[in-house]
């Protein structure tokens, strides 16, 4: 059986998450994971360069063959929904360019994927992370949420019988 390798990313400007897995049949397995904080007081563009380019190392270091991006969210505040909006944009692009198939997912989707309800909260995601995959050790937060979205984009795929591929 084939396994893939997938590398989930939850976009922030300030502490973008970023977490690879390996799926093969009904196990998962941690790769790596890790948090991109760049500088908060550089100007957006410098920021979004920061970003654009580690995730881009990061592909490169683990070679995934899909990518999964959480989508945004719009909670109150339509400015932060923008920001989060080139957060995003960054990721996506950085999976394209490496030629990555990418799949998105909603926070409620990602949630109810790993935990078995929409409404968990950022606590249960990294439990269920350390029961999924034992030694990871991965705490609250956004590492442990960019796992949770490649874990769901795996999911996806073993249902959908199908895989994304690389587009080079």
């Amino acid at each position: 059986m084939d396994s893939i390798r997938i590398i989930g990313l939850d976009p922030s400007l300030v502490a973008c998450g970023w977490g690879v897995v390996e799926a093969q049949g009904l196990k998962i397995r941690h790769v790596a994971h890790g948090v991109i904080r760049p500088n908060p007081k550089a100007e957006l563009h410098l920021r979004l360069r920061e970003l654009f380019e580690t995730i881009t190392d990061v592909i490169q270091l683990h070679d995934p063959s899909e990518a999964a991006v959480e989508e945004a969210f719009m909670k109150n505040n339509a400015a932060s929904a923008i920001k989060l909006g080139h957060a995003r944009a960054a990721c996506l692009l950085a999976g394209s360019m490496a030629g990555l198939g990418v799949g998105e997912y909603s926070p409620r989707s990602v949630k109810k994927s790993v935990v078995g309800t929409g409404t968990a909260d950022k606590a249960q995601v990294a439990h269920m992370m350390n029961v999924l995959m034992p030694g990871c050790s991965v705490k609250a937060g956004d590492a442990a949420d960019a796992l949770a979205i490649a874990i769901c984009h795996a999911h996806r795929v073993k249902a959908a019988g199908a895989l994304f591929r690389r587009v080079s």
